[in-house]
């Protein structure tokens, strides 16, 4: 029993401890995540504090698979294991049969696994930590100064995350990272089968709602009123491109995409994903960068989600004399995790990305 319940403590250290750091190196994509669970399970007031949970919960996992390592106070850590997984199980089991979230960010965006996949991923562990937890008395530390290396690597989880959030990601696992072409990554992979949509249009009549396709749908017939539109998936495809939300649109609406795409010069874009929220110390870095763009050697466009009235006041306060575009939200935070960002493009390849601590 000694072998096995050691061979278990080494796998569930070490699966804690990888997933603690892979997620540590991007503390903002598991916040996302988690701000996408409070919205479906509506409790979106705990949205405001997704960024501080997600920096504790990586944290703890990269503590806590070093204390099963290394046998520290088991009696405490096996417990605080034990509710750990059973969280991790339900929120997994939530998002393979409610269908309302396809993955669960457990391993970050470096390493994709399906709900099926990670639900049973859970389930070992469950399994695993189970066993872990029914022996703890038989878990004595390795060595003395085990509270030490705990310690080191309390303080080594909260420094990697800091350093990620004042600067970015150590490894950058998104599409959007440096060297990737972003007309290349908005193609389905050679061979793939895209998603096949049907819109369908709500009316309602009496008190009473119908879904109707395009082919039936009641124009001509005054007694329906018109609801909604929308698209209901027909046939799902079995994959979709890497960037699939990248389209950039003045002010006034017009698509600038391709434009900017293609342009021959190299192109700045200054993502600001919420004016409001935008980070402080850049203005210096970006007037300078600016002085380029009215010498005519670069093109600079800021890219947000805000509205044109909130955007206006952020270019005044900043002394911005660049334009805007602006892009879904989603789009400009899975393309840049700090608020701002720059982003160097030449002919629509990622020449460079920095944060705005970084700007160069």
């Amino acid at each position: 029993m000694k072998l096995i319940l050691n061979l278990l403590r080494i796998i569930v250290g070490v699966l804690f401890i990888f997933s603690g750091l892979i997620k540590a190196n991007d503390p903002l994509g598991l916040s996302y995540k988690m701000e996408e669970f409070f919205e479906v399970l509506h409790m979106t007031f705990f949205s405001p504090y997704s960024l501080a949970f997600s920096v504790i919960m990586n944290a703890f996992e990269i503590i806590a698979g070093v204390a099963v390592l290394i046998g520290y106070r088991m009696r405490i850590f096996s417990v605080l294991l034990l509710m750990l997984i059973t969280f991790f199980t339900f929120l997994t089991a939530y998002a393979l049969f409610s269908g309302t979230i396809r993955e669960c960010g457990c391993f970050g965006d470096c390493i994709k696994l399906s709900a099926v996949e990670t639900f049973w991923k859970d389930v070992i562990l469950l399994v695993m930590i189970l066993v872990i937890f029914f022996y703890r008395k038989r878990i004595q530390p390795l060595f003395k100064g085990t509270g030490i290396v705990l310690l080191l690597a309390t303080i080594l989880s909260f420094g990697i995350q800091w350093y990620t959030l004042k600067h970015l990601p150590f490894i950058d696992c998104l599409p959007y990272k440096a060297g990737n072409n972003i007309p290349e990554k908005m193609k389905l992979p050679p061979g793939a089968t895209p998603d096949v949509y049907e819109m369908m249009f709500i009316y309602e009549k009496n008190g009473q709602k119908k879904e109707f396709t395009v082919d039936n749908y009641p124009w001509s017939d005054s007694t329906w009123k018109f609801v909604d539109r929308k698209d209901k998936l027909v046939k799902k495809g079995n994959a979709e491109p890497a960037i699939k939300d990248f389209i950039l649109t003045d002010l006034d609406g017009v698509n600038q995409t391709q434009a900017i795409l293609t342009a021959t010069k190299p192109v700045y874009l200054f993502l600001v994903q919420n004016v409001e929220n935008a980070g402080s110390g850049w203005d210096a870095k970006m007037k300078a960068l600016q002085q380029k763009w009215k010498d005519q050697q670069v093109v600079i466009y800021g890219v947000s989600a805000s509205s044109k009235d909130a955007l206006a006041a952020f270019k005044q306060q900043h002394g911005l004399e660049f334009p805007f575009v602006q892009m879904d939200g989603v789009a400009i935070k899975t393309a840049g995790r700090s608020n701002p960002c720059l982003i160097l493009l030449d002919k629509g390849t990622i020449k460079g990305k920095w944060h705005y601590n970084d700007i160069p």
